[in-house]
């Protein structure tokens, strides 16, 4: 938040409040809750469990009258208001009593419960409210026979259900039958169970007392709450009248400055509170051992990871206390994040349909004690994490990353625990505990040291020692290796603290366990971005310019801090730096450039990253990946420590106040409505400045206080709020609604509710097309040599996640009716199902994947029977390989057979990544959305996709991935099987008809390779199925030279996923025989991604050469009969840009990188330069016979060999490239393969990078005699200054571990 605190409150307290029942108006109906109750009950009742659930459900709403709730009414609050923080009524009503009245009798258990809460305004702002709870003797006779009314109706309804025979009942029959009725046949078990008798029972009432403050001083608050409710039920009067104390804690008690602490009086003993320096972490006074001991470390981290990446949260108990602690905990443990969404801990049973968010959020679900887990129909689970507080027990979503270091980290914390005797497990004893807290009169209660709910109070160590866990415990100590007697001396240091430190032991070792805690998780935050400062892209122009761009431009350098982790940080953090938390973080820093205007977590956050930078300057080697564990937990500690042992400052002690006589009097056992007059207005003239100490202090400190720290100049003040301005508006999302307006809900309010969440929506989607758009593109574009690169395979995975999530929340907003996981998918079944009805042909029996399979295969040869022509003349290609049939059912009967995606929400992803880089994902979208009849029964008509404009707004921002290719399917899902099509397009001149060899084929790809595949002659094409193999690469291709004519001249070869469409071409142009070009019986082809514009293109006749994605294309493309004439500046600049490549490729990550083979093997890339170096200037001997450069190659072999049997005086050097040369020429003259010469010099070249032997070919063959005898005096091979330079050039190849792919090196043993 941005602030967290009322800016301009100096009092503990700015008002006391008192809630319950107004016996004017008499019994209300809670209509919100009980709506929401029957809502429930029937919401199911058009889908197929409708009877089901409104039997199981619908208990609620029928329950006895004791069981209903009432509305409870704000009865006083005292002052009327306070400027600087205005009474918001309705949010106090709902949340001091968020289930309304309750009323028991005499036979209920009728303990006190206190419960704290946080109201949110729109600026982020927080103020906190305290509120016990009690029960309170109902005198009001109308109140009385108003209920035994509600009795007799009530039993009057039952004894007809029971008697009346069971009847079919009508789907329209809202009415829920009672489950636990069935059980109870006979009226007078049913009556005993909760039902009231005027004459026999006592009714009683709950009532709230309740503090609202402006900063959470958790413990201070439940004290000063519990020793008011104890002066009213004790026999004896209190010594002050109550009005004395309400009236000191409101106007005569000051919020403790920064660092110091405060001692005040309760009604029977002191209240003490601490507040942090402005050098410490931030105010928490919150159990965190109770969040330990609820849900175990484990779950705690897991829950910590989910609230970091932003993943909405729904935590689930029956008790109040218990959702806020959990809540609090695991926002203070983000220190320096702050949570930026919708935050409701304790959700009113009236704002239940806020679930339905379409946003990011933290929110607090009361359960009854009930309801299982299984009852609970959420609207949206695909991005949800859901904790079941009480039954220690939650659930993730799915994909979630490790938090870093998550094995150390656990271990650093255990010890923690155990030092305090927690068990690092989730203990479920710790609601057996509750069962002997019972038996405390409210006597003790007000004594009692111990902290957190009363109902739910965490084990102490004395309770610890009779329960059966203590033996596990100690095995666990034991295996940690801390020994039991260093735990015993820790409990005798603090008992000979006692006398020291002012507070009680308990509360002084839950500051002890939560300072510890606090900080072992900021110290991670500190060492993972010690270096954070570095990456921020500070902005070039003024605030106003940078904050009206601000969604167009980055503000950290997520790809050079992502360069820098070690790699198993990255899955979590390249998620975490999406955030808006880590960007509001970042902004904040931009926007406070001096110490002054610095927001309070970012100061400290900032002192402790330099603490660790001048460690790490002067031992360099702490800057690695190893885990370093928290140095600062003492420091913190003696901080607290000596706060609590001398108190700062001492209150004003209540005292009389100038009330007529008679007035403060009251009737035991009843919280009075205490005398306005005197609590109205607070002491004319300010006691505190006579006090001189206090005021001193805000002076003293006044200087460096920060927001949290609340006294501020006005210059400050205006320079901070202006600051904060611009951080408040920076944070694009989720920011308009951090809370629920908490009032009585009209439709409207819901209306206006929803209207933003879908124009959030759609802002967020512009957002993230773009941001993906800007990163993918930036990528491509240096590629192509302009810029740096940005982005890495981790990030674009991270993106297309995000786009998920967005998708699951678009599809979950306003839905009707739930079913499954994921909201999407399950939209798609619906149209899947009501598609398959409509088209219910004869064609469409059988099972769907198979039948289709056939299909098909069969396509491409139906094809080729009935193409035209003229059409076969303008394009074989596009006939061989028309594109597939856009078909979104297709689509995902795909997903649906692969058998590794178990569920519903992989079963969505996977589908929008295979729409994503099929490049259809609007289309098909638009297509989903085309059946309106559909989307009405599926969705309300608030929800996003029933809003027309947003709709087609939303499908236009999809549109723009169609600009960019992905892969993110076939890069993902790469075990699962894929049907490939392969068709061999001979030339049109000399065609194939007369060919009589069997042709074969071996595809290879990123992932894998096929092996050899015959393919029939007659057809020229085959299908085939097998693993994943990635983007293809190569393919090999031959003959078996067998019958009369085994000469086959080849155009290209094309072969298509049959899953994502992707058309692969290979083009060839070259003849495969003996007798015939350079002999060659087989070649490697070098393929490339065809667009299918481009299918419809020219024919290909290239050499075996293939365009590179990341070259610069300067030179003309050249057909066969006609040779390149290039200068020796072009074939410089030529070897230069394929070298460039190769270097290119081995400096970007290795997600990232393409296809080393095409920068050796394509169109322009290393063989294809180096043909050029050896062609120019080569004497041709014969006018008809081709002469080859291998030709050259194997005289000069021959050349050497002899040479070093003559034993010519040459250097050792020289014999060893010589010898290396002529091993490599021998083999692969020897190689079982038919590759002819062209592919024997394509493998010289490749085998030659690899072991960075090229640069010693080169100087050896330009010395060689031969070379004077076979080159033309101008060639470049005979020119000293553009060898040297060549051979400089090539030097570059070796500091790069070159991995040939398999195909090109078959058959050679080297």
């Amino acid at each position: 938040m941005s602030t967290g605190f009322s800016s301009s409150s100096c009092r503990f307290a700015d008002y006391f409040v008192s809630c319950g029942l107004d016996t004017e108006s008499g019994l209300e109906p809670d209509e919100l809750s009980a709506l929401c109750q029957y809502i429930q009950a029937t919401k199911f009742r058009d889908g197929a469990r409708g009877e089901l659930a409104s039997a199981n459900e619908g208990e609620n709403f029928e329950q006895s009258p004791l069981r209903r709730t009432f509305k409870s009414k704000v009865l006083a609050h005292y002052p009327d208001n306070v400027e600087w923080n205005p009474f918001d009524q309705d949010a106090v009503g709902m949340l001091c009593m968020p289930k309304g009245l309750s009323f028991r009798t005499q036979t209920d258990i009728r303990e006190p419960q206190f419960h704290s809460f946080i109201i949110t305004r729109e600026d982020g702002s927080r103020t906190y409210g305290f509120a016990l709870t009690f029960f309170e003797e109902v005198t009001s006779k109308q109140i009385c026979s108003a209920m035994q009314t509600l009795y007799h109706m009530h039993n009057a309804e039952q004894y007809d259900i029971l008697h009346t025979p069971p009847t079919p009942r009508s789907p329209e029959d809202p009415r829920p039958t009672p489950h636990h009725l069935h059980a109870a046949p006979s009226l007078t078990r049913l009556q005993r169970f909760n039902s009231y008798d005027i004459s026999r029972d006592t009714l009683f009432v709950s009532k709230c007392i309740c503090l609202i403050t402006p900063m959470a001083f958790a413990n201070a608050c439940r004290k000063v709450l519990e020793q008011l409710h104890q002066a009213v039920t004790s026999p004896q009067p209190p010594p002050l009248p109550l009005e004395s104390y309400v009236y000191n804690v409101l106007y005569e008690v000051p919020l403790p400055p920064a660092g110091r602490s405060l001692k005040f009086s309760g009604v029977y003993g002191p209240v003490l509170c601490q507040r942090p320096s402005t050098a410490e972490l931030p105010l928490f006074d919150f159990p965190m051992q109770e969040v330990f001991e609820l849900l175990g470390l484990e779950n705690v981290l897991q829950l910590f990871t989910c609230a970091l990446l932003e993943i909405q949260i729904l935590l689930y108990s029956q008790h109040y206390q218990r959702l806020m602690t959990v809540a609090e905990s695991i926002t203070a443990l983000m220190f320096p994040f702050q949570w930026q969404h919708v935050y409701v801990p304790i959700l009113p049973a009236s704002l239940l349909h806020f679930l339905d968010a379409p946003v990011p959020y933290l929110m607090g679900l009361h359960s009854n004690g009930q309801d299982d887990r299984t009852k609970l129909e959420l609207p949206q689970e695909a991005n949800l994490c859901f904790v079941d507080i009480d039954n220690h027990f939650i659930e993730l979503p799915e994909d979630l990353p490790q938090f870093p270091n998550k094995l150390e980290f656990i271990q650093e914390i255990s010890e923690i625990l155990l030092a305090f005797g927690l068990s690092p497990e989730a203990n479920p004893q710790c609601s057996e505990g509750q069962s002997k807290l019972r038996g405390f009169r409210s006597g003790d209660v007000a004594s009692d040291k111990r902290n957190g709910n009363l109902a739910g109070s965490p084990l102490n160590s004395y309770l610890l020692r009779e329960n059966q866990t203590i033996a596990r415990l100690q095995a666990l100590v034991k295996r940690t290796g801390v020994s039991l007697e260093k735990l015993d001396v820790k409990e005798d240091t603090s008992t000979n603290k006692e006398s020291k430190v002012q507070c009680d032991e308990d509360e002084m070792k839950m500051h002890q366990l939560n300072i510890r805690v606090r900080e072992v998780f900021a110290n991670r935050f500190t060492q993972m971005f010690s270096d954070y400062e570095v990456f921020v892209i500070q902005p070039s122009q003024d605030k106003e310019s940078w904050f009206s761009n601000r969604d167009q431009m980055q503000n950290f350098d997520k790809a050079s801090f992502l360069s820098d982790q070690p790699e198993p940080y990255l899955p979590f953090l390249s998620r975490f730096l999406e955030t808006q938390m880590f960007a509001s973080f970042i902004d904040s820093k931009i926007l406070c450039h001096d110490d002054e205007d610095k927001e309070h977590t970012l100061r400290v956050f900032d002192s402790r990253v330099d603490k660790i930078r001048m460690l790490n300057v002067r031992t360099p080697t702490l800057r690695t990946s190893m885990y370093q564990k928290c140095t600062n937990i003492d420091e913190a500690e003696k901080a607290i420590e000596m706060r609590l042992c001398k108190i700062d400052h001492t209150a004003l002690h209540p005292h009389l106040l100038d009330m007529k006589i008679g007035q403060g009097r009251y009737e035991p056992g009843f919280f009075p409505r205490l005398q306005s007059d005197v609590l109205s207005t607070g002491p004319t003239s300010n006691k505190w400045a006579k006090r001189s100490a206090p005021a001193q202090w805000r002076r003293r400190d006044r200087q460096k206080q920060h927001t949290e720290h609340l006294y501020l100049d006005n210059d400050q003040r205006e320079v901070r709020t202006e600051c904060e301005k611009y951080i408040q508006e920076a944070r694009n999302l989720g920011t308009t609604l951090r809370q629920p307006k908490l009032s009585n809900l009209s439709p409207s309010v819901i209306a206006q509710t929803n209207w933003k969440f879908v124009e959030g929506l759609l802002k967020e989607c512009r957002n993230k097309t773009k941001r993906m758009l800007v990163e993918k593109m930036g990528r491509e574009a240096v590629e192509l040599g302009h810029g740096e690169v940005s982005i890495t395979g981790v990030e674009e995975n991270t993106l297309i996640a995000s786009l998920c999530d967005l998708l699951e929340r678009i599809w979950s907003h306003g839905l009707q009716v739930k079913q499954g996981k994921s909201a999407l998918w399950s939209h798609l079944l619906h149209y899947q199902e009501s598609k398959e009805k409509r088209d219910a042909t004869p064609a469409g029996l059988g099972p769907p994947g198979r039948q289709l399979a056939r299909v098909w295969k069969r396509e491409p040869v139906q094809c080729l029977g009935i193409i035209h022509d003229t059409e076969r003349r303008k394009s074989d290609a596009g006939c061989a390989m028309p594109p597939l049939k856009v078909s979104l059912i297709q689509d995902m009967r795909h997903i649906q057979n692969i058998s590794e995606i178990k569920t519903d929400v992989g079963k969505a992803r996977a589908w929008v990544r295979l729409s994503m880089e099929k490049k259809l994902l609007s289309r098909h979208l638009k297509q989903l959305l085309s059946d309106h009849e559909l989307t009405k029964k599926l969705y309300k008509r608030y929800a996003f996709l029933r809003c027309d404009d947003e709709k087609e707004q939303f499908l236009y921002h999809l549109l723009s991935f169609n600009a960019v290719d992905y892969f993110c399917f076939t890069n993902v899902f790469t075990t699962i099987m894929i049907p490939y099509h392969v068709v061999i397009i001979p030339s049109k001149k000399l065609g194939g008809s007369m060919f009589t060899a069997n042709p074969w084929v071996c595809v290879s790809g990123e992932l894998a390779e096929t092996g050899v595949l015959q393919v029939p002659k007659n057809t020229l094409e085959i299908t085939f199925e097998c693993q994943n193999l990635g983007k293809l690469t190569t393919i090999q291709m031959g003959h078996d030279n067998s019958g009369l004519y085994a000469k086959w001249l080849v155009e290209s070869v094309m072969v298509r996923n049959g899953i994502t469409g992707h058309t692969y071409k290979f083009p060839c142009g070259r003849w495969l025989g003996k007798g015939v070009d350079d002999g060659s019986l087989e070649r490697i082809l070098v393929g490339e991604l065809v667009t299918n514009t481009e299918n419809e293109e020219r024919m290909c006749r290239t050499p075996p050469m293939q365009q590179s994605p990341g070259m610069m294309r300067r030179f003309v493309t050249i057909s066969p009969n006609s040779k390149p004439k290039l200068n020796t500046g072009q074939i410089q600049e030529g070897v230069g840009e394929a070298i460039n490549g190769i270097v290119k490729h081995f400096h970007k990550p290795e997600k990232e990188r393409g296809s080393l083979t095409l920068l050796l093997c394509g169109e322009y890339g290393l063989v294809w330069a180096l043909e050029q170096v050896f062609q120019h200037g080569f004497k041709s001997p014969r006018l008809f016979k081709n002469v080859f450069i291998w030709d050259f190659l194997e005289k000069s072999q021959v050349y050497f060999e002899s040479a070093e049997q003559s034993q010519m005086t040459q250097d050792e050097n020289w014999q060893m490239r010589v010898r290396h040369f002529c091993h490599f020429m021998r083999a692969i003259n020897s190689t079982p393969r038919n590759i002819g010469k062209d592919g024997k010099f394509q493998m010289l070249v490749c085998l030659g990078a690899r072991d960075h032997l090229l640069h010693h070919w080169i100087a050896l063959l330009a010395e060689c005699p031969i070379t004077a005898q076979m080159y033309e005096d101008t060639a470049l091979l005979k020119d000293h200054s553009l060898v040297n330079s060549l051979i400089r050039v090539l030097q570059t190849l070796q500091e790069f571990n070159i991995t040939l792919e398999a195909s090109l090196v078959k058959g050679i043993g080297i």
